[in-house]
């Protein structure tokens, strides 16, 4: 007998997100990080809910993602599953989660998906690659994490976008082909050149996610509480500096669907309406 209750909707699967991504259909990936978000990001439509480990920055008051820990995503991460959304469920690796064995990332990403995580998302690319290889083979779903990766901040000097010059942007669409070889079902590119990335995405048949990386991503990824707490009509604006890529919305939060652009990102062959300009190349 199924311990999922009688009423419980169908889930959006990988195999659905491969067929919208075929069929030229844009998606849409928001953060949540509590039940509250996870509601309004579900009232929306969106596709992919992402527990991110911006978590730490967003809602914890830390600089960085590094503090982040796996007891920390855990919690959020059951918050989000409990209100059973129909999008897909995707779970952060946090920072030392998947870097001191196979058998440490199995474990930890074992326990998101029996906390509810359909999928995990990971940063990094080749030296990530005996990671993702057990993961896959241990019929865990990967999402793959290129260009600004927050755990890399320190190494990365900050911030910045990557992949600006030649050299660097050569080993960054190498590795994007690494990832998807490996089996990562679709791949986050951030803060990279809008140029870069429309490189990525059309020479890679699984889906590219942006997160300030230009117009050609075939799904838009943004922070819903940050969208809300930076704007600038919050108290003080909640978050504090506000990111540069970042599209606010009004003060108090707006409704889930203005939020989200979801029926504007759907139209195939339109830009994503909530699209703000990216460096380029």
């Amino acid at each position: 007998m199924s311990h999922l209750p009688a009423d419980a909707r169908a889930r959006i699967t990988l195999s659905q997100l491969h067929s919208w991504h075929r069929a030229g259909r844009r998606l849409v990936m928001t953060t949540a990080y509590d039940a509250v978000t996870a509601r309004l990001a579900e009232a929306a439509g969106v596709d992919v809910i992402l527990v991110g480990d911006s978590v730490g920055n967003v809602c914890l008051g830390f600089e960085n993602t590094l503090p982040v820990s796996m007891a920390m995503m855990n919690h959020h991460l059951e918050a989000v599953a409990r209100t059973r959304p129909t999008a897909m469920l995707v779970a952060d690796m946090p920072y030392l989660s998947f870097h001191l064995s196979v058998e440490d990332t199995l474990r930890n990403a074992g326990g998101f998906l029996q906390r509810g995580a359909q999928a995990v998302k990971l940063e990094g690319g080749a030296k990530r690659l005996p990671m993702i290889h057990a993961l896959i083979d241990a019929e865990i779903p990967v999402m793959g994490h290129l260009g600004l990766t927050p755990q890399s901040v320190n190494p990365m000097g900050g911030y910045k976008v990557q992949g600006k010059h030649k050299g660097d942007a050569l080993r960054l669409l190498e590795d994007a082909h690494k990832l998807q070889e490996a089996g990562c079902f679709s791949l986050v590119l951030e803060g990279i050149p809008a140029d870069l990335a429309a490189k990525v995405t059309e020479t890679l048949e699984i889906p590219t996610i942006g997160i300030g990386a230009g117009p050609t991503a075939r799904a838009r990824c943004w922070s819903s509480t940050m969208s809300w707490a930076c704007c600038p009509e919050a108290p003080q604006n909640l978050f504090g500096a506000m990111p540069k890529d970042l599209k606010t919305y009004g003060w108090p939060w707006p409704p889930g669907p203005r939020m989200c652009g979801r029926e504007g990102s759907r139209m195939s062959g339109n830009p994503i309406p909530f699209q703000k300009p990216s460096v380029r190349l």
